[in-house]
Formats: structure tokens, C-alpha cells, sequence
């Protein structure tokens, strides 16, 4: 697998990176843990075997599981071999400290730290952003830790356009770290949300790390509508266990880019989760490093298969167009 540089972070990192939102997730409604510790372990060794060295996490994923089990698959490793992102916002600490405070950030980073029993973060990312807390506030306690060898680069997630370019901003006039990278929802499907925000990722050379690439499974192709307008769920996926699943990612004009994609992936003996993937990595305006959240080796192995597909610029564009 040949690694790709990450914006100006300076790393080096596998094109697609491992998600671990699932570990240890369990959903309220059922009980149904989706990734359990054995599973975690056997989805780290298969990417690590497959070429992959770029893990995302969040100190708050599976309750804090998420975090604990990567270290422990990491004990048996060279730490230096991979690259390890984090985030905080929602404390995992306490439930009066959900917020970007100084506090707050040092609180999570040090618990992160403990739990995936590491020295550094490769990448802290603030979840969300803190309307709150004054931005320059954050970012002076982050351009800290960075200075203190606990973080080596900081990016952003959710938040607006213009929240966004108010943090670079207030880093450039105070001289602090600014962010290098960014993890926005974004996919084939789910575009006019962040157009403005990826404008900004453009314009300032921000890598951008997707989450959600393949919209919550829906781009993989396994879902159909059946009579009227109800959607066939495969038994034991999202659509049968999230309740939500319907409302966050059935739109009619979904069902149109998954048609064309379906159409592509004909074309070229790819998957439609492929097809999906690759289309993203067809960027050429922006370093888009999509973060997958597999559940089993076989779907990681497929979804890593997407670095071979290559679309041609009318592929590319016919599923661009699908979504007007």
C-alpha cells in the first residue's frame, strides 16, 4: 500500500485510515454491542496486515473501550510504525466538563494518552466546536501540549465554515498551532453541508479525513427499496439496528447517486463501497484521506481495495452530477 502525505501535518499515511466509532458501541435500544474487544483486535491486525498505519479514535468511543483496546494492540508494537488520531470534546471524564476549556482539554488529552498507554497524539482533533469557550482560549492549551511533545498536530471536525476559518485566524495572530487537518462528513451522497467548509480545506491546503464515506453503509449497495418506499435492511445492519438509520440517510437523492454508482461499479468489476471510496480519493483539488469504519476483515479488505479502482473524469463526473 503506498502512503500519501497528509497536508502539511508532514506524515505519512495509508490512503484510507481505520475507524473505531464501533468499538465497543453499544446501542441502547437493543444492547447490541457492534465491535466487541476480540473483534476490535482482529479488525487492527487485519489493516496493519493489509499495509495500514493511520487509526481513528475518540476518547469518548465505546465509552472509552475504543481507546483502552488500541493500546492494548499496540503493546505489541512499534508505536512509531503508526499514526494515532483522537479527539475531544464530550468528556469521558466527568459530565459537568463537556466543552473546549482549558481544563477540559488537558483533562481528555491525559486520559487518552493513559488509555492508549502512548506518549503522543499524531493528530488531536476538536470534535466540535465550543461556541462557549473563546477559541484562542483552546488553542493556546493545544499549542501547550504541542510544545510538551503530547500532541504533534491539531485539526477540527464538525463545525461551520466560517467557525473554521475563525480558528485559523486566531491561530495565525497569536501564533499558535493552527489546524492541518480536518474531519468533516462528507461522501458521494453527503456534499452541500460542507461545500463551504471544504472551500476553506481547499484554499488553506487542509488534508480532509471524511468520516462516514460510504454514508453510514448506505453506498455499499445493500439496502433496496421494496413496495412503497419501505427499504430492506440485511439482518444485522445499521438500517436493522439504528432506528435512526431511515431519517439520517434514506433521502430520495441518495437513492440517485447509488443508482450511477451502482452503474460504475459495473463498469469497472469494483464494488459499490469501492466505487464510493474511490471517488473521493479522485479528488484532485484536496488530500482526502476517508476514514472507514469496517466490521468484519473481509469488509475492511473490500473497502482497502478501493486505493486499485480507478475512475476515469466522466465516471467521476456522472456521479458528481447524480446529486443535482
Amino acid at each position: 500500500m503506498e502512503y500519501v502525505r497528509l497536508g502539511q501535518t508532514g506524515l505519512e499515511v495509508s490512503p484510507i485510515a481505520l475507524g473505531t466509532w464501533r468499538f465497543g458501541m453499544e446501542h441502547e435500544e437493543t444492547g447490541i454491542v457492534e465491535t466487541g474487544r476480540e473483534e476490535a483486535h482482529e479488525l487492527l491486525d487485519a489493516y496493519a496486515e493489509m499495509g495500514g498505519n493511520f487509526i481513528d479514535t475518540a476518547n469518548g468511543y465505546g465509552g472509552g473501550d475504543s481507546e483502552r483496546w488500541i493500546g492494548e494492540w499496540l503493546d505489541d508494537r512499534d508505536r512509531e510504525d503508526y499514526v494515532i488520531a483522537s479527539k475531544c470534546y464530550w468528556s469521558d471524564v466527568s459530565r459537568f466538563q463537556e466543552n473546549l476549556s482549558a481544563k477540559n482539554v488537558r483533562a481528555e488529552v491525559e486520559g487518552s494518552l493513559a488509555k492508549l498507554d502512548t506518549e503522543y497524539l499524531d493528530i488531536l482533533y476538536l470534535h466540535r466546536f465550543d461556541d462557549d469557550t473563546p477559541i484562542e482560549k483552546t488553542l493556546r492549551t493545544v499549542d501547550d501540549l504541542i510544545s510538551e511533545g503530547k500532541v504533534h498536530n491539531v485539526g477540527l471536525s464538525t463545525a461551520d465554515a466560517w467557525k473554521l476559518t475563525k480558528g485559523l485566524w486566531k491561530a495565525d495572530v497569536n501564533n499558535y498551532e493552527a489546524f492541518t487537518v480536518t474531519q468533516p462528513q462528507y461522501s458521494a451522497v453527503y456534499r452541500d453541508p460542507v461545500s463551504e467548509y471544504l472551500d476553506v480545506c481547499e484554499d488553506q491546503n487542509l488534508a480532509v479525513c471524511p468520516y462516514s464515506p460510504l454514508h453510514g453503509g448506505f453506498l455499499t449497495g445493500k439496502y433496496e427499496r421494496v413496495g412503497d418506499g419501505a427499504v430492506e435492511a440485511p439482518d444485522g445492519s445499521r438500517g436493522d439496528i439504528d432506528e435512526h438509520f431511515e431519517d439520517w440517510y434514506l433521502k430520495e437523492d441518495a437513492w440517485d447517486v447509488l443508482e450511477e454508482i451502482r452503474a460504475v461499479a459495473e463498469e469497472t468489476g469494483a464494488s459499490p463501497a469501492q466505487v464510493s471510496l474511490a471517488w473521493l480519493l479522485h479528488h484532485e483539488d484536496l488530500t482526502i484521506v476517508p476514514i472507514i469504519g469496517a466490521r468484519t476483515p473481509d469488509q475492511l479488505e473490500e473497502n482497502l481495495g478501493a486505493v486499485d479502482v480507478e475512475l476515469t473524469d466522466a465516471q467521476f463526473e456522472r456521479i458528481d452530477a447524480a446529486m443535482e
